[in-house]
């Protein structure tokens, strides 16, 4: 079933995405891209590496110098600078010079914490996605941002960093809670709403074929979310103009996300900041009534929520002006002119978003 998506850069092919339903060629492209002999870094968590870091690092060995494991526990709470402080540890320890390479294999917080090091350790060095989780195949593990967290700050230090490979074993999807499956599926269903309203389409009409994870379902799934962001980036690397369009519903996301302090998923707040950005469309006559309750409510379809509670209007607000998408003194907001186009607004006022949170905390469902 192999598939492959090569990503560009001023027309020069920088890495590749990988689709395959194991692991059983990943010794191959590892050495495809200059691996042979060199030592490698596994990076994974208390939770993923149980279950895939033997069989990966059998793969490494194949073809690596060495391969040595950093397993920390798993959670967003260990994104930290903290963390990546003991990776560089065990780095040194192990004597990495600029030749070697580091592994993610996990979910987003494993690939971009573990980007971030490839970024800074000895002034760069490269690194491998393996991501295994819905949110990192579709959406984290390509493009090159890498981060961690700052006192509970999403992302607000890192840097740009580009993979040299991107390994995604399909089936590893298939133990994944349906919690973390249905976090994804947040990511998928905003592809599809910023740049392909037939990909949304083909996503929403084949619900029930998603949910039973077969994998060329799967494969088609991954496949389009990863072409859109490979357009995206593509034209716009560093986010200096398009690229802000994959950050829709991720700017009341994000706040809700620290106010929340990390208990809901970053794709359960992803649904809910995409429902606030839909319902500012549509109170702007952006958006059909139909085609605004449809978003909202194939959120429902995908185990996602379409409302929360304990929240104050005006602290979500507030929390949006400390985020890294601020630009002079104005909160980037991502609304929606239609299924499938996705502009950059600067002028949301906060009346539009209390508006629109009020929407999400249920004191205004009967519009």
């Amino acid at each position: 079933m192999s598939k492959r998506i090569t990503v560009h850069q001023e027309n020069v092919a920088i890495y590749d995405i990988v689709l395959e339903k194991n692991y059983s060629l990943l010794a191959k492209e590892v050495e495809n891209i200059g691996a042979k002999g060199k030592k490698l870094c596994i990076v994974t968590d208390s939770n993923v590496g149980p279950l895939y870091c033997e069989q990966v690092k059998a793969e490494l060995e194949k073809v690596a110098g060495k391969v040595t494991v950093f397993e920390f526990p798993a959670g967003e709470e260990s994104k930290t600078l903290d963390t990546v402080k003991k990776l560089y540890t065990h780095l040194i320890e192990e004597h990495f010079e600029r030749k070697d390479m580091l592994v993610a294999l996990g979910g987003g917080v494993t690939g971009d914490m573990t980007g971030f090091a490839a970024a800074t350790y000895l002034r760069g060095i490269d690194f491998i996605q393996i991501p295994t989780s819905l949110l990192a195949q579709v959406d984290s593990s390509i493009g090159g941002k890498t981060g961690v967290d700052f006192d509970q700050y999403k992302n607000m230090v890192g840097a740009f960093h580009m993979p040299k490979l991107v390994y995604m074993n399909l089936s590893a999807l298939k133990t994944l809670p349906a919690e973390q499956f249905a976090s994804g599926m947040a990511e998928v269903l905003k592809s599809g709403l910023i740049k392909d309203g037939a990909y949304y389409e083909w996503t929403i009409n084949s619900l029930c074929e998603i949910q039973e994870q077969e994998i060329s379902t799967l494969e088609k799934l991954v496949e389009g979310s990863c072409n859109i962001k490979r357009i995206v980036v593509e034209k716009d690397p560093k986010e200096q103009g398009e690229r802000a369009l994959l950050n829709l519903g991720h700017t009341i996301g994000h706040a809700i996300e620290k106010l929340m302090e990390f208990k809901l998923l970053h794709g359960q707040c992803v649904a809910l900041g995409t429902i606030a950005a839909a319902h500012i469309s549509w109170k702007r006559e952006l958006l059909t009534t139909e085609e605004f309750f449809e978003i909202r409510d194939m959120m429902v379809g995908f185990d996602l929520p379409i409302s929360m509670e304990g929240l104050d209007p005006s602290d979500v607000i507030a929390t949006t002006k400390l985020d890294k998408k601020m630009e002079n003194g104005s909160v980037k907001f991502i609304l929606l002119n239609s299924i499938g186009k996705a502009f950059i607004a600067k002028d949301v006022t906060e009346e539009e978003m209390t508006n629109a949170i009020n929407f999400l905390l249920m004191a205004d469902q009967e519009d």
